[in-house]
């Protein structure tokens, strides 16, 4: 089980003219031509990939011990709360490793939410591009038995589904992340570049410190975590 697609990454960028990949387009014309040719799709016999997990990850980040999201809930690791069955309350003042936050990521998704996502489709083929965009509707909202654009989808019409994808528009702060996830599963197109970032957790609120990302890059870890 090989993950081609962040070694290609790493040749290109090798041999690249610097600032390559900051041109619009660059990115995605990469990672369609890898998509041509089959990298980095077969990284898990369930069949996530490393570029789903990270996709879904460019709207999220990664916490390392409990923090309290914008409702005051306790979250933890890819935005996980204990309502995930994972209470995550054990990890207050605890902070984790990045291996182990994404180990529970992936297992989360592959034993509960990807299940559920499949259900939902009733056993229809969805490209990987419309997975991951599943998904990570899925993973945000919780919601894909009940959405109404993925009934209209089965039923064929496309274009009452794209614009019933937008009724999940609240807070206003997540219409960025629905519009992508829209384009993602009707469009193909990818908004991810393969980083992440890691927030530290502002003491005695427990809020995310906003003023200090740090951006990294987890493929490593996460194909571990998928083959696990």
């Amino acid at each position: 089980m090989t993950d081609l697609r962040t070694p290609a990454f790493e040749a290109v960028r090798a041999i690249a003219r610097p600032g390559f990949f900051d041109e619009p387009g660059a990115l995605d014309g990469f990672h369609s031509f890898l998509d041509a040719a089959g990298a980095g799709r077969e990284l898990s016999v369930d069949g996530l990939t490393v570029r789903m997990l990270t996709e879904i990850m460019h709207h999220e980040a990664i916490v390392l011990e409990a923090y309290k999201d914008s409702k005051g809930i306790w979250t933890w690791s890819v935005g996980v709360t204990s309502a995930s069955g994972h209470k995550v309350e054990r990890y207050k003042d605890k902070p984790q490793t990045v291996a182990h936050c994404l180990a529970i990521y992936v297992w989360l998704l592959r034993h509960s939410y990807l299940p559920e996502v499949r259900r939902a489709f009733r056993g229809r083929a969805l490209t990987e591009a419309q997975l991951t965009a599943a998904l990570s509707f899925h993973w945000n909202t919780g919601a894909i038995d009940t959405a109404d654009w993925v009934e209209l989808w089965l039923a064929g019409d496309v274009t009452a589904a794209r614009l019933r994808f937008m009724d999940w528009k609240r807070p206003a702060s997540i219409i960025p992340r629905r519009q992508a996830e829209r384009d993602l599963f009707f469009g193909g197109k990818w908004a991810g570049t393969g980083l992440t970032t890691i927030w530290p957790v502002r003491k005695p609120s427990y809020a995310p410190n906003w003023s200090e990302p740090q951006r990294v890059d987890v493929t490593a870890d996460l194909a571990k975590a998928l083959a696990a």
